[in-house]
């Protein structure tokens, strides 16, 4: 298998993996919610976890996978800011704690342009038909 095709799966795997644990462990999601949106924490939690099974579904599927990934992109960018808060609320946790709600903050940035990336070669692989 190419790696342009194993890309759009492994993307898929994690956002179906990190949408499991926000049901089956949603506590810590719980403590990145930034307390300024409204509503429980929980329910952004569960709802962020349903988006991620949604995209994953999306991206696995030829069909719907350019724009599935143009979403995904969309939404590590709209998740962002509750890994800004969860660096802010941990900076007085242990260094590994710290350190590592730090590290998630730049890699962001290559999550988007790895969906970016799924979408492009989703559209190339459209027109190649």
């Amino acid at each position: 298998m190419a790696r342009s095709q194993r890309s759009p799966l492994l993307l898929a795997g994690l956002l179906a993996t990190a949408g499991v644990a926000h049901f089956a462990v949603p506590k810590p999601f719980d403590a990145t919610i930034p307390k300024a949106l409204p509503g429980p924490p929980r329910s952004w939690t569960y709802g962020s976890g349903a988006v991620e099974l949604a995209l994953a579904a999306g991206i696995a599927l030829p069909l719907t996978r350019r724009a599935a990934a143009r979403a995904a992109a969309a939404f590590f960018v709209g998740v962002f800011p509750a890994n800004v808060q969860m660096a802010v609320d941990w900076r007085r946790r242990p260094e590994p704690l710290r350190s590592a709600a730090l590290v998630r903050l730049p890699l962001q940035i290559p999550l988007v342009l790895w969906a970016r990336g799924v979408a492009h070669h989703a559209v190339r692989d459209e027109e190649g038909r």
